[in-house]
């Protein structure tokens, strides 16, 4: 029998949420903001398009927790205010109330994930109380998740060759555990930049300028001489891991970058084996007899190939089977979709029985919650990485890190989550 708290629960929003809801018909925003404020919502705010939620969005401090967001609206629609939104500095999660055919629906619910946004749920209008509780309710706030906000100048690439000269990039680490036994197995090393001002910068300030203008090969280098060393260095001190490291799609293009990395890794002591390289789906794509010469050369002299962010680009069964792959990496983006959705949850289950008949590992990106962790072990995904486990780490950080994970006792206070 549910108890009177359980009651409460489920009829009344969570506390503390700031709700905005952008509709350009009067009556049916009205009633939207009735209804949650009947379903015990303290600050409700209402926008009539996507330009005038945008200029709100801009002043409300503390920022909003939830937009609830129509998609056929005059002036700036629907799409194009979850473009900005998801490219702005706060991504508030995000419900869509519409009246648009479900085919429609389902992608925009894909667009919204793709830009980075926690999609709570999708309401066919009107929109009932029961509808709203069930996606509101799927709101978690410590995953609320925030960009910095845009720096006032963009580095140049004098800036980006004085850090390179001056040895300011380096790898962190993400750990990646078992979903089977929570063993830790590997880690993913993640470019960062220890700006001299501006403290540890993630690739987002740095790596598109890295691209364009001819960098990123000498950050390759870097992250494989330094992750293949302290690889080396944590196998010495008796931890069983590989270390991950990803590879630009403009690096895959020169034929002399299989030799180099070989060197390089050696140099450092370590058996090309106990690295991954994780290369996307859309490598392949360009330059296609170079970039698999490379790969041909680096899968046969040991490193496994890793094909990162699975499902993000053009997709298909040869594009799999063109790289002699041992691991595939389930984009974050599936993750999150098939915890609240059907929909997502086969996508999900046909990438994962699907990487098992190619023999591939599989790794699932961006596991948040237990709920997340659960839904990934039922499925048979092999390995995890995420928030849920661990947030990149310094280097020097991870065998501390290493020393205090138990794997039995984690599963046991996960399972009671």
């Amino acid at each position: 029998m549910p108890t009177s708290t359980d009651s409460e629960h489920t009829t009344r929003l969570p506390p503390g949420l700031r709700l905005l809801i952008v509709e350009d018909h009067d009556f049916q925003r009205q009633l939207l903001a009735g209804l949650l404020r009947r379903l015990g919502a303290e600050e409700v705010f209402e926008a009539t398009c996507g330009r005038s939620a945008l200029e709100l969005m801009a002043t409300l401090e503390p920022p909003a927790d939830i937009v609830i967001s129509d998609l056929d609206m005059p002036g700036m629609d629907g799409m194009e205010f979850i473009r900005r939104v998801g490219e702005s500095w706060h991504e508030p999660a995000l419900i869509i109330v519409s009246a648009l055919e479900p085919s429609l629906i389902r992608s925009v619910r894909t667009m919204a994930t793709a830009y980075g946004l926690s999609l709570l749920g999708t309401i066919k209008k009107p929109a009932t109380p029961r509808e709203l509780l069930t996606a509101l309710h799927n709101y978690k706030p410590d995953q609320r998740r925030y960009r910095p906000p845009p720096m006032a100048a963009s580095y140049s690439v004098a800036d980006l060759e004085a850090g390179l000269a001056g040895d300011q990039f380096e790898p962190f680490f993400q750990p990646k555990v078992e979903l089977a036994t929570g063993r830790l197995c590997g880690l993913e090393a993640l470019a960062r930049w220890r700006h001299p001002e501006h403290g540890v910068l993630s690739p987002h300030a740095f790596i598109d300028t890295m691209e364009a203008r001819g960098l990123i090969d000498a950050l390759t280098d870097i992250m494989i001489d330094k992750a293949s060393a302290w690889c080396a260095c944590w196998r010495n001190r008796d931890l069983d891991i590989q270390v991950s490291v990803n590879i630009s799609i403009q690096s895959l293009a020169d034929v002399g970058l299989a030799e180099s990395l070989i060197e390089r890794v050696r140099r450092q002591g370590l058996d090309p084996c106990h690295m991954i390289l994780e290369i996307t789906e859309t490598a392949v794509m360009i330059d296609v007899g170079r970039v698999l010469e490379n790969l041909a050369r680096l899968r046969m002299k040991g490193f496994t190939l890793s094909i990162d962010d699975y499902g993000t680009g053009y997709s298909s069964m040869q594009q799999l089977t063109r790289i002699a792959a041992g691991e595939l990496k389930i984009d974050r983006s599936f993750i999150n979709y098939a915890s609240l959705h059907k929909e997502g949850r086969v996508i999900l289950k046909s990438n994962l029985e699907m990487a098992r008949k190619l023999n591939l590992a599989t790794v699932a990106e961006g596991v948040e919650t237990p709920d997340d962790w659960a839904l990934l072990y039922e499925y048979g995904c092999d390995q995890a990485q995420g928030y849920l486990i661990a947030r990149p780490m310094a280097a020097d950080a991870v065998e501390d890190w290493a020393q205090k994970w138990d794997p039995e006792r984690w599963l046991i206070e996960l399972s009671s989550r």
